[in-house]
């Protein structure tokens, strides 16, 4: 991500309106910090599945990303998909291309390793973990915008190493939102790399209960919107498709939020995983299989050949107020260029 595009988020808002920012790295999170505020921590430790984004809070104050199970469920708090934790990249279906995988996927359609899910049996974990090796030190760029830069393992249930990962996370708070965007370097450093045809896939959110579309009995939420760039909304119209990105937004207490991901031109074209229960997660490896509409017929997997190297940009942005008010549209503007 060019250091000057971002710094231009929003060029007409003022700089001086935006906190100064910092980023600092503790034992096992990398806490981003506006003003006096942490405003997200990303967790690193080694008794995480992946590396996640927690808490996503908006200039306003309000987290909008959900809590569980890094936090108990509040009252009337959904508990489903324990592994949508948050803020996350990974992939279902990842396939070291050579190598004998010794525990298989509790998902019997996957060829490789599962890093979606945290399925486990009573033999232990039958899905893949993304190990932080290495964090680097935080850079500052402008007083709006700082990055870190983490060095990833993805390894399989029994402990192999398969592939490893750059992954730099950019921070730019501006006074209508706030920007975590992710540079991802995915090498074959060990084997090729295929990545395999499911729906479960690849940079997710789980939004908090009270932006969902799905509301059940004695469950919070549903009185929230799922949009995309061409404006349609709900599952039906934005699950499987192809879009820039996918917006929620809704009121939490008696304050407005939302929260988007983008998803980069310069990736391969993303379908969309996204659901009216919370979750939006940017795809670009589903083909037929994943029963995307936008895939039917397709089955060209994306590969990488051993010693070469995958580029993905992604990113999570959270404002205040409505689409309009939070400058959604401008925001990915900047983001793409």
């Amino acid at each position: 991500m060019r250091t000057l595009l971002l710094a231009s988020l929003f060029a007409l808002a003022p700089v001086a309106r935006a906190a100064d920012i910092s980023v600092t790295v503790e034992k096992d999170a990398i806490a981003f910090q506006s003003g006096s505020a942490v405003v997200a921590k990303y967790a690193t430790g080694p008794e995480v599945a992946k590396p996640y984004l927690y808490p996503v809070v908006a200039p306003n104050g309000v987290a909008v990303t959900r809590g569980y199970p890094i936090e108990s469920a509040p009252p009337m708090g959904t508990k489903d998909h324990i592994h949508q934790k948050s803020v996350w990249f990974c992939h279902g279906d990842v396939i070291p291309e050579g190598i004998e995988l010794k525990i298989k996927s509790a998902n019997k359609a996957d060829k490789g390793v599962d890093f979606w899910s945290e399925a486990k049996d009573a033999t232990g974990p039958r899905h893949g973990k993304i190990k932080v090796v290495k964090v680097g030190k935080p850079r500052e760029h402008e007083k709006n915008h700082v990055s870190i830069e983490t060095e990833n393992e993805w390894i399989t249930p029994d402990g192999v190493k398969i592939m490893e990962e750059v992954r730099t996370i950019h921070f730019v708070d501006v006074p209508e939102g706030r920007l975590f965007a992710f540079d991802i370097t995915l090498k074959a450093t060990v084997c090729p790399i295929t990545f395999g045809d499911t729906k479960e896939g690849s940079f997710g959110i789980r939004v908090r209960d009270e932006l969902t579309m799905l509301k059940k009995k004695d469950q919070l939420g549903g009185d929230g919107l799922m949009t995309n760039a061409e404006g349609k909304a709900g599952e039906k119209d934005i699950w499987g498709l192809p879009s820039d990105w996918v917006h929620y937004a809704g009121k939490i207490g008696d304050k407005e939020v939302g929260v988007a991901v983008f998803s980069h031109p310069s990736n391969p074209k993303v379908s969309w995983h996204a659901r009216a229960y919370g979750l939006v997660a940017a795809n670009p490896f589903g083909r037929d299989h994943s029963g995307f509409p936008s895939q039917k017929g397709k089955t060209d997997l994306l590969k990488i050949a051993k010693g070469g190297e995958m580029k993905l940009r992604f990113a999570v942005y959270a404002h205040d107020g409505d689409i309009k008010a939070g400058k959604v549209a401008e925001a990915f503007g900047a983001f793409k260029k």
